[in-house]
């Protein structure tokens, strides 16, 4: 749920009101920074439920959550025929994982900052994120004894299934080859096989009528 509601996010920490542009600048005295470098552009009229808020990348965990620990589970399976998450929605390059995998926060924001790295050269560079770790981790000591129930909260995590988009990237001048290298460099952070995505009619998003089957059509015997 949690992952449907932040996916496609900017990694900018900014609250602002509908109807106005995230990288306007706008003046000091318009801004009141919060604790946690969460910034609230006050508009006066602006009620409360128009303002969007950008997740910021130092603070990749949800608002709230209804209870404190969740089970382990496991990687999802498509086996159905899904294709939700695979396809370009935002930018021109994505980096796509070639297998499943439970990708935590700490390694979302060192695939971050490696493509910032790279990318510095490129002015007005905009990153999405399309999964968000919305799920707990608990882990228990070494030469523990079993029982005494379940382990303390350690990282927030989320599961990601084969083929899935989770890094789209776009800007002006950004090239080709400028971009695979990126991507390639952020890639060995996963320990996952991984591929490069460029945004094409056949990576880009279809629309709901283009969109192929999700199960294959039952066929009566004869």
């Amino acid at each position: 749920m949690w992952a449907q509601r932040f996916a496609g996010s900017l990694l900018r920490s900014r609250i602002v009101p509908s109807g106005v542009s995230l990288f306007a600048r706008t003046p000091a005295s318009s801004l009141s920074t919060a604790k946690g470098a969460s910034v609230l552009l006050k508009s006066a009229g602006t009620p409360a439920s128009r303002q969007i808020q950008i997740r910021g990348l130092h603070n990749l965990q949800p608002r709230r959550r209804k209870y404190k620990k969740a089970q382990k589970g496991r990687v999802p399976v498509r086996t159905g025929g899904s294709t939700k998450g695979n396809y370009m929605a935002f930018g021109d390059y994505g980096l796509r994982v070639k297998l499943g995998l439970r990708l935590s926060a700490k390694t979302i924001t060192a695939i971050h900052a490696t493509l910032k790295r790279k990318l510095k050269a490129i002015k007005d560079l905009k990153v999405w994120l399309r999964v968000f770790p919305d799920i707990p981790v608990t882990t228990k000591g070494t030469e523990v004894r079993m029982g005494k129930g379940k382990g303390a909260f350690d990282y927030w995590a989320c599961r990601v299934p084969k083929d899935k988009i989770i890094f789209e990237i776009r800007g002006p001048g950004l090239n080709t080859e400028l971009a695979k290298d990126a991507i390639r460099q952020a890639g060995f952070k996963l320990g996952v096989p991984t591929e490069f995505v460029i945004r094409s009619e056949a990576t880009k998003q279809p629309k709901k009528d283009e969109m192929p089957p999700t199960t294959i059509p039952f066929q009566h015997a004869k």
